[in-house]
């Protein structure tokens, strides 16, 4: 549909094409990749109101030009007088819809993080992108709109957030102008707080549009709002918190070293679905044929088990990420999977987990599990989405983030345009499961973004939206450009499938056993012998939303280019120069 964009100085894509060019902008006048990405990372709060929130959450990955990479989790804690048995004692082990699935808003101390220590420009100069479509406006796209129609009746319960979705109490058309005055005013508020203290340098200037936010008015308001809607986040959870640098997993595979971010989300399933891939052998597999479907799937089944029965945040849990990618564990997961019967759901624990599982049985009993195939959304029950962004710079500064926090049923704090980060949903109810909820214990995540770096010294940034199969999506991707040797946008571009053979990470955890869902650019044939095998095939239609948009950027070190796609399911686009 599109062709790969060649570069030699810098890129940028991004999950809408307002955001990319914000970015570009920023690579434009001479600011760096991280200078981009939070440019653009902002702009997509405006622009996904549906996917991502300005006070939601950001994780970031970062790689210098000097090799130095690291993580920003960019992710909320529960406010520390949560109670832990919360929704076990009072709503019967769920977790209701609103303002009790609060954590403490994370993305916009992620961006200044990130523009402190390896940005160069000030927060007003990458947001004045986003504080002007805010106030300008934009056209309804068709992602958007769909969950405007799909939540309407939770809308209208919302006054503030009505006033904002429905404007004069209707549903807006495809390309309506679409504006949020009260979030530009906030952001701006948030420029102006730095402006008035840049005599103090740049990093001061950055400290005050910070304080702005976690200290100051903005938080005054917040918190308020809170205390008087029965909502727990107080003045100490936002004048306290930071977001965390979090160490990167990193496996070997072949001449890369794939880097994703930690067990507090979801990323090293990408890590150790390719570990267990590699030990299986994907010699002599054509790409998207029945035995290469087969064979992932049956992987992922095996990373997503062990995602819920080990991931945590690693301040309360001990994960054992060392143990769950070694050789003798990835040898004994893989020696379980055939490749002539596909397993009816998830494999069993190994017995070897670094905690306890007294809790499992209970839980499972808990999670809802279709008999029949269903539509599957890896976001099903007012989940929410996610976006993406990444920019490789003409310095060979890269960033990968993944922006998020759509969650419909929760209330804008009244003359903010801020709906405060819902990633709470993300948690387990029951407090003994590795990612349950617990005072001050952040939620498993599933956004994850992702780099890889060559042994001749390439670059490889690249991450998605949408749930559940982000991890999947982006599994795809990488082996279509590392292993198939596919050019960017055709690996963007080319067909996916997925397996839901898991509990999903939002609530309810929707389970459902055996599905495999695939585009029905895939042939009929390639499904007719999955479900040969035992999958059940649900068809999803060409080029999806369900099935992720892959945004990603290769420096290739061998041509000097750089190689730069975007995912056409969704409105994404790359600006390279």
């Amino acid at each position: 549909m599109r062709p790969t964009l060649y570069g030699t100085r810098h890129a940028i894509s991004a999950g809408h094409y307002l955001a990319t060019a914000a970015g570009f902008s920023i690579l434009e006048a001479g600011g760096n990749a991280i200078d981009a990405g939070c440019a653009a990372g902002i702009a997509l709060s405006v622009l996904n109101p549906h996917d991502v929130k300005f006070a939601g959450v950001a994780p970031i990955m970062i790689r210098t030009h000097e090799g130095k990479l690291v993580t920003i989790a960019g992710l909320g804690h529960w406010p520390h007088k949560f109670p832990a048995d919360l929704f076990m004692r009072e709503h019967e082990g769920k977790m209701p819809l609103g303002i009790l699935r609060t954590v403490v808003p994370a993305a916009p101390d992620a961006w200044i993080t990130a523009l402190r220590d390896f940005g160069t420009m000030s927060f007003g100069d990458v947001a004045a992108a986003a504080i002007r479509i805010a106030k300008e406006g934009f056209g309804v796209w068709e992602h958007m709109l769909s969950f405007i129609v799909a939540e309407e009746q939770d809308l209208r319960k919302l006054p503030a957030n009505a006033a904002i979705f429905l404007p004069e109490g209707k549903v807006p058309k495809l390309d309506d102008r679409f504006v949020q005055a009260d979030l530009a005013a906030t952001i701006q508020y948030m420029v102006d707080e730095e402006t008035a203290a840049k005599g103090g340098g740049r990093n001061a200037g950055l400290q005050a549009a910070h304080d702005a936010f976690y200290r100051g008015d903005i938080a005054q308001r917040i918190v308020k709002y809170h205390r008087e809607n029965g909502g727990y986040l107080d003045y100490e959870d936002m004048a306290t918190y930071r977001s965390k640098y979090e160490p990167a997993v990193s496996i070997r595979w072949r001449d890369t070293q794939v880097f994703t971010c930690g067990p507090w989300c979801q990323g090293p399933v990408v890590a150790h679905a390719l570990r267990m891939l590699e030990r299986a052998g994907l010699d002599g597999l054509q790409h998207n044929s029945p035995a290469y479907i087969h064979l992932v799937v049956e992987v992922l089944k095996a990373a997503f088990a062990d995602r819920e029965y080990r991931y945590g945040d690693p301040d309360f849990v001990d994960v054992g990420m060392e143990q769950l990618l070694s050789d003798e564990r990835v040898a004994a997961r893989v020696s379980a999977i055939s490749r002539e019967r596909a397993m009816p759901d998830m494999p069993p624990p190994l017995g070897d987990e670094p905690h306890r599982l007294d809790w499992l049985e209970d839980y499972l009993k808990t999670v809802p599990r279709a008999t029949e195939t269903v539509a599957a959304t890896s976001q099903a029950h007012r989940g929410g989405d996610t976006t993406y962004l990444c920019a490789i710079d003409r310095w060979g500064n890269a960033i990968s983030a993944t922006p998020s926090d759509g969650n419909w049923a929760c209330p804008i704090v009244p003359g903010t345009g801020l709906m405060i980060s819902t990633r709470g949903v993300q948690s387990r109810p029951d407090p003994r499961h590795p990612s349950g909820v617990a005072p001050g214990k952040r939620p498993r995540l599933t956004p994850n973004p992702a780099m890889a770096l060559k042994d001749d010294g390439s670059v490889f940034v690249f991450g998605t939206p949408e749930g559940d199969m982000q991890t999947q999506a982006m599994l795809q991707v990488f082996l279509n450009v590392f292993h198939f040797g596919m050019d960017i946008q055709p690996a963007v571009e080319a067909p996916r499938f997925a397996t839901f053979s898991f509990p999903n990470s939002f609530q309810p955890p929707e389970h459902l056993p055996g599905q495999v869902n695939a585009e029905d650019r895939i042939p009929e044939s390639t499904l007719a012998e999955l479900a040969k095998l035992g999958h059940k095939v649900v068809r999803w239609p060409a080029y999806t939303r369900k099935a992720s948009a892959v945004e990603a950027i290769l420096l290739d070190r061998q041509s000097g280019f750089l190689r730069a796609g975007a995912d056409p399911r969704q409105p994404a686009y790359a600006i390279v120069a």
